[in-house]
């Protein structure tokens, strides 16, 4: 199995999107069928034939969807034996496909415009990448940052709290040396205050 492809796409394959989607269309299929058809040809996933028929090829071929269409409900009315008729109406929506693309020498002016009207939708969309990308940059320029700086106070935190366990350690042990010394001196204390009768009857302390 191929990779699946994520380059740009060429007009070549931007046509054989829309013969496919159109075909689809006139033969009463749907256009997740035709996208995954496509999708087989061009080793790309259904979701970017999907994709770049409904933010660009589409809107270059409003006519020849109309007229797929209107060949679909004639089609649907006709009996099986018209079939001359359904391929003449093939070869109007080829030429109607073909006129939409602008390579022939000879153009109408109607086919000139939408042509330099497709450019300039072209040129607004990459305009518009373009500026999502610098708004992205300067994000993720900000959240670098941010991040820095974050590292760099974890860090600090970190030497506040190494410094603060020293301290309590230190206290806890001069807290236990002054409980200990606090204890002998009681202890100390206790004996000088002990008194036992000798053999005859005087008061001694006990060592």
């Amino acid at each position: 199995m191929s990779p699946t492809r994520q380059d740009a796409w060429t007009q070549d394959e931007d046509l054989l999107l829309a013969e496919v989607v159109l075909r689809h269309i006139r033969e009463g299929g749907t256009q997740l069928q035709s996208f995954e058809e496509v999708g087989r040809m061009l080793s790309r996933t259904s979701a970017a034939c999907g994709f770049r028929w409904n933010s660009y090829v589409r809107k270059k071929y409003k006519s020849g969807i109309e007229l797929a269409k209107k060949q679909r409900k004639e089609a649907k009315r006709q009996p099986v034996s018209e079939i001359q008729q359904l391929e003449t109406d093939d070869v109007e929506l080829e030429q109607t496909i073909s006129e939409e693309m602008p390579k022939q020498a000879e153009v109408s002016f109607q086919t000139v415009l939408n042509y330099l009207h497709s450019l300039h939708e072209k040129a607004e969309l990459s305009f518009g990448i373009e500026e999502d990308k610098e708004r992205n940059l300067e994000k993720i320029k900000e959240l670098e940052k941010k991040a820095y700086y974050l590292a760099a106070e974890n860090e600090r935190l970190l030497k506040n709290l190494k410094a603060i366990e020293t301290d309590y350690h230190s206290l806890i042990e001069i807290m236990e040396r002054a409980r200990k010394m606090v204890g002998l001196q009681g202890e100390d204390r206790q004996k000088k205050f002990e008194f036992q009768l000798d053999d005859r009857g005087n008061l001694e302390r006990v060592d």
